[in-house]
Protein backbone atom coordinates (compact mmCIF):
# COMPACT_ATOMS: atom_id res chain seq x y z
CA UNK A 1 0.00 0.00 0.00
CA UNK A 2 1.41 3.30 -1.09
CA UNK A 3 1.01 6.51 1.45
CA UNK A 4 -0.97 9.17 0.24
CA UNK A 5 -0.19 12.09 -1.41
CA UNK A 6 0.10 14.81 1.21
CA UNK A 7 -2.61 17.25 0.57
CA UNK A 8 -1.64 20.71 -1.30
CA UNK A 9 -3.02 23.93 -0.66
CA UNK A 10 -5.11 25.34 -3.57
CA UNK A 11 -3.58 28.09 -5.94
CA UNK A 12 -5.21 31.18 -6.61
CA UNK A 13 -5.94 33.35 -9.57
CA UNK A 14 -6.38 36.79 -7.54
CA UNK A 15 -7.84 40.38 -9.40
CA UNK A 16 -5.81 43.38 -7.23
CA UNK A 17 -6.81 47.15 -6.94
CA UNK A 18 -5.49 50.17 -7.85
CA UNK A 19 -3.11 52.04 -5.10
CA UNK A 20 -6.39 54.06 -4.16
CA UNK A 21 -8.31 51.30 -3.06
CA UNK A 22 -5.68 49.18 -1.43
CA UNK A 23 -4.95 52.06 0.62
CA UNK A 24 -8.92 51.96 1.88
CA UNK A 25 -8.64 48.63 2.33
CA UNK A 26 -5.72 48.60 4.54
CA UNK A 27 -6.79 51.09 6.41
CA UNK A 28 -9.84 49.30 7.20
CA UNK A 29 -7.53 46.16 8.39
CA UNK A 30 -5.57 48.80 10.21
CA UNK A 31 -8.87 50.01 12.10
CA UNK A 32 -9.37 46.27 13.29
CA UNK A 33 -5.76 45.89 14.28
CA UNK A 34 -5.87 48.63 16.08
CA UNK A 35 -9.13 47.95 18.41
CA UNK A 36 -7.26 44.37 18.71
CA UNK A 37 -9.40 42.43 16.47
CA UNK A 38 -8.26 39.68 13.74
CA UNK A 39 -7.27 41.31 10.80
CA UNK A 40 -5.40 40.71 7.91
CA UNK A 41 -3.21 43.70 8.71
CA UNK A 42 -1.19 41.23 10.79
CA UNK A 43 -0.44 38.90 7.87
CA UNK A 44 2.97 40.56 6.63
CA UNK A 45 4.00 38.74 3.79
CA UNK A 46 4.70 40.67 1.08
CA UNK A 47 1.77 38.52 -0.97
CA UNK A 48 -0.42 39.71 0.97
CA UNK A 49 -2.69 42.31 -0.82
CA UNK A 50 -6.06 43.26 -0.56
CA UNK A 51 -7.48 40.81 -3.72
CA UNK A 52 -10.51 39.15 -5.27
CA UNK A 53 -10.17 35.41 -5.83
CA UNK A 54 -11.32 34.73 -9.15
CA UNK A 55 -10.16 31.04 -8.60
CA UNK A 56 -8.56 29.00 -6.85
CA UNK A 57 -8.13 24.83 -7.36
CA UNK A 58 -5.69 22.50 -6.08
CA UNK A 59 -2.21 22.41 -8.97
CA UNK A 60 -3.76 25.54 -10.89
CA UNK A 61 -1.03 25.74 -13.67
CA UNK A 62 0.47 28.98 -14.28
CA UNK A 63 -1.89 30.54 -17.23
CA UNK A 64 -0.36 31.63 -20.38
CA UNK A 65 0.17 35.44 -20.45
CA UNK A 66 -1.84 35.62 -23.63
CA UNK A 67 -4.81 34.71 -22.17
CA UNK A 68 -5.24 37.94 -20.59
CA UNK A 69 -3.54 40.02 -23.19
CA UNK A 70 -5.40 42.91 -23.97
CA UNK A 71 -7.46 43.01 -20.82
CA UNK A 72 -8.66 46.54 -19.59
CA UNK A 73 -9.03 47.55 -16.22
CA UNK A 74 -12.38 48.44 -15.05
CA UNK A 75 -14.30 50.38 -12.06
CA UNK A 76 -14.98 47.94 -8.92
CA UNK A 77 -16.75 48.73 -6.49
CA UNK A 78 -16.43 47.30 -2.87
CA UNK A 79 -19.56 47.34 -1.31
CA UNK A 80 -21.55 46.00 1.99
CA UNK A 81 -19.85 44.07 4.22
CA UNK A 82 -20.20 39.70 4.43
CA UNK A 83 -19.58 37.36 6.89
CA UNK A 84 -18.70 33.85 6.38
CA UNK A 85 -18.25 31.23 8.77
CA UNK A 86 -20.23 28.98 11.64
CA UNK A 87 -19.07 28.66 15.39
CA UNK A 88 -17.14 31.00 17.26
CA UNK A 89 -15.02 32.81 14.22
CA UNK A 90 -16.37 34.62 10.88
CA UNK A 91 -14.92 35.90 7.78
CA UNK A 92 -15.21 39.67 7.81
CA UNK A 93 -15.20 40.48 3.81
CA UNK A 94 -16.44 43.67 1.84
CA UNK A 95 -18.63 42.12 -1.09
CA UNK A 96 -17.57 42.81 -4.62
CA UNK A 97 -20.55 44.50 -6.73
CA UNK A 98 -20.12 41.99 -9.57
CA UNK A 99 -20.36 44.25 -13.17
CA UNK A 100 -19.96 42.68 -16.19
CA UNK A 101 -16.51 43.55 -16.63
CA UNK A 102 -15.56 41.63 -13.68
CA UNK A 103 -17.73 38.41 -14.99
CA UNK A 104 -16.21 38.76 -18.45
CA UNK A 105 -12.40 38.15 -16.60
CA UNK A 106 -13.45 35.65 -14.49
CA UNK A 107 -14.84 34.04 -17.67
CA UNK A 108 -11.08 34.46 -19.24
CA UNK A 109 -9.52 33.29 -16.59
CA UNK A 110 -11.42 30.29 -16.09
CA UNK A 111 -11.83 29.05 -19.98
CA UNK A 112 -7.93 29.59 -20.06
CA UNK A 113 -7.52 27.51 -16.70
CA UNK A 114 -9.24 24.88 -18.45
CA UNK A 115 -11.34 22.17 -16.63
CA UNK A 116 -10.66 21.08 -13.03
CA UNK A 117 -12.25 21.02 -9.56
CA UNK A 118 -12.23 24.12 -8.23
CA UNK A 119 -12.32 24.94 -4.73
CA UNK A 120 -15.88 25.20 -3.22
CA UNK A 121 -15.75 28.98 -2.58
CA UNK A 122 -15.27 29.59 -6.66
CA UNK A 123 -16.82 27.12 -7.90
CA UNK A 124 -19.49 28.31 -10.79
CA UNK A 125 -22.39 29.32 -8.69
CA UNK A 126 -21.08 29.46 -5.06
CA UNK A 127 -18.33 32.62 -6.10
CA UNK A 128 -19.18 35.24 -4.11
CA UNK A 129 -16.58 38.31 -5.27
CA UNK A 130 -15.10 39.99 -2.10
CA UNK A 131 -11.98 41.39 -0.12
CA UNK A 132 -11.58 39.60 3.27
CA UNK A 133 -10.55 41.90 6.12
CA UNK A 134 -10.36 39.30 9.03
CA UNK A 135 -10.45 35.77 8.65
CA UNK A 136 -10.45 34.67 12.57
CA UNK A 137 -12.70 37.44 13.75
CA UNK A 138 -15.19 36.62 16.92
CA UNK A 139 -18.63 36.89 16.78
CA UNK A 140 -18.62 39.17 20.04
CA UNK A 141 -16.67 41.71 18.25
CA UNK A 142 -18.92 41.71 14.72
CA UNK A 143 -20.82 45.01 16.09
CA UNK A 144 -17.55 46.92 16.71
CA UNK A 145 -15.59 45.65 13.48
CA UNK A 146 -18.70 46.60 11.76
CA UNK A 147 -18.59 50.40 13.27
CA UNK A 148 -15.23 51.03 12.22
CA UNK A 149 -16.18 50.34 8.30
CA UNK A 150 -17.01 52.73 6.07
CA UNK A 151 -19.21 53.20 3.30
CA UNK A 152 -18.38 51.96 -0.05
CA UNK A 153 -14.45 52.11 -1.60
CA UNK A 154 -14.57 53.00 -5.52
CA UNK A 155 -11.31 51.84 -7.54
CA UNK A 156 -10.44 50.21 -10.47
CA UNK A 157 -9.42 46.50 -11.06
CA UNK A 158 -4.99 47.02 -11.78
CA UNK A 159 -4.01 43.26 -12.28
CA UNK A 160 -4.28 39.79 -12.52
CA UNK A 161 -1.77 37.48 -10.66
CA UNK A 162 -1.35 34.04 -9.82
CA UNK A 163 -0.74 32.67 -5.83
CA UNK A 164 1.36 29.30 -5.82
CA UNK A 165 0.29 28.72 -2.09
CA UNK A 166 2.75 25.49 -1.98
CA UNK A 167 5.67 27.59 -3.24
CA UNK A 168 4.62 31.05 -1.39
CA UNK A 169 5.06 32.47 -5.22
CA UNK A 170 3.18 35.37 -6.65
CA UNK A 171 2.88 35.74 -10.34
CA UNK A 172 1.61 38.81 -12.42
CA UNK A 173 -0.15 37.81 -15.26
CA UNK A 174 -1.12 40.96 -16.49
CA UNK A 175 -1.38 44.63 -16.15
CA UNK A 176 -4.48 45.67 -17.09
CA UNK A 177 -4.69 48.32 -19.68
CA UNK A 178 -6.79 51.81 -18.36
Amino acid sequence: MRDAEPQRSPSAIELLVDPVADAAIRAEWDALAARGMSSLAGHTSASNRPHITLMARIGLPLLDADALAGASSFPITLGAPLLFGAGERRVLARSILPSAELLELRASVRAAAGPGEDAPHTAPGEWMPHVALARRLRVADIAAALDLLGGDIRGHAASVRHWDADAAVTTTLAVLRT
